[in-house]
């Protein structure tokens, strides 16, 4: 038998530790959470994604009352910027979460698909890692690369066996 050990960087910074690259990303995903559609499970969710070419994608959840035809701000923001603007890579994501009329004290973590869409977007544009940052009001976690998010792969290469 093997056994693996897993580890996964994480950086909690405040929010004067970021740089100004990274707050105006954070911005735009708190400022996303107001246009969040969520009126069954009340969970806003709002998303920034900085482009290479500098532009600031945003994206919001979008619930439905058929709960699976819903979409979350993080694949909203990254879907919009693959349609937008296919041959740029994704730099920064962020995620800022919003419920009971404030921000979440601790950062909001993405749920499984859409860690699986991050990590495709990022391994579409080789050498290229996407920085994540989750937002919440008492620290920002920063991850280096999406992969750092969901560390075992599974991008096309796996699909050729």
């Amino acid at each position: 038998m093997k056994e693996y050990n897993l580890t996964t960087k994480i950086k909690s910074l405040q929010w004067d530790e970021l740089t100004e690259e990274q707050r105006a990303v954070v911005a735009v995903a708190k400022e996303q959470v107001r246009r969040s559609y969520c009126p069954y499970s009340g969970f806003h969710v709002g998303a920034g994604a900085l482009l290479a070419n500098g532009e600031i994608i945003r994206g919001c959840n979008q619930e439905n009352a058929a709960y699976p035809s819903g979409l979350c701000a993080e694949r909203v923001a990254l879907f919009a910027a693959g349609a937008q603007y296919p041959d740029q890579p994704v730099l920064k994501l962020a995620i800022a979460c919003f419920t009971g009329g404030h921000f979440t004290k601790e950062p909001g973590s993405p749920c499984g698909a859409c860690r699986q869409v991050m990590l495709e977007t990022e391994h579409r544009y080789p050498g290229q890692k996407m920085e994540v940052l989750l937002y919440g009001e008492e620290e920002t976690y920063v991850f280096e690369s999406a992969a750092d998010l969901l560390p075992l792969i599974f991008v096309k290469e796996n699909l050729k066996g």
